[in-house]
């Protein structure tokens, strides 16, 4: 366990799952759309439905989404800073049931037409995951080099995307697959130590069987 693990992030706000952790959320949404936001609908659920306002979490969520960490001052002018980006913003709560109190729904939209539905909880301390990406379930914590591929599921295509890490000299240290059903689509999730080659992103995504591959940095 490290200091971070015990007094928590260096963050603005009251709290750091509703604050911190939320504007981590949106920070993590933001490199997996890799595109710049002009539209985002975010729905809070749970304990983050209830004190959303009060705690700042829209805030933190959106500035988030604008490209601020959980320590920029930036958080408490968040909607002003939206209206200055041209992000359209739209604030909705939902009393349906889910798996953690701490979670948000983000329907974000990019200014070169690419969408993504992506749903984050907030762990405490700042810690986050994404458990959902365009209703695939996911496993992301911003804390890695993270790939992500979304392809249609076959045998030979774990080994075939490790060989192509593994020529490049890029280890990995995690793997996740998650599939809708056999032959099915499917996502893999796999933690490097290393950031992956924009040019080896390109090879990857260029295999006939790929939908689409997104390379994460980890959260600054």
């Amino acid at each position: 366990m490290g200091v971070f693990d015990i007094i928590g992030p260096v963050m603005i706000g009251p709290s750091s799952s509703h604050t911190a952790g939320a504007a981590r959320i949106g920070l993590l949404s933001r490199y997996i759309l890799k595109e710049e936001p002009v539209k985002a609908d975010i729905t809070f659920y749970g304990s983050f439905a209830k004190t959303y306002c009060g705690h700042g979490t829209d805030k933190a969520v959106i500035a988030g989404l604008l490209g601020c960490g959980a320590d920029d001052p930036a958080i408490r002018n968040a909607y002003e800073l939206a209206a200055e980006k041209k992000l359209t913003i739209k604030i909705r709560t939902s009393d349906e049931d889910v798996q953690h109190p701490n979670t948000v729904k983000i329907n974000l939209f990019g200014i070169d037409g690419k969408t993504m539905e992506i749903v984050g909880v907030s762990l405490g301390g700042g810690k986050v995951s994404i458990r959902k990406i365009n209703g695939f379930m996911a496993d992301i914590s911003g804390e890695t080099y993270t790939l992500l591929t979304v392809y249609n599921d076959q045998s030979g295509v774990v080994s075939l995307v490790s060989s192509f890490l593994s020529k490049n000299d890029i280890n990995i240290s995690q793997m996740r697959v998650f599939r809708k059903g056999k032959h099915q689509q499917a996502v893999m999730i796999i933690d490097t130590d290393s950031r992956v080659p924009d040019a080896v992103v390109e090879e990857i995504n260029a295999l006939k069987i790929m939908k689409s591959v997104i390379a994460i940095d980890p959260l600054r």
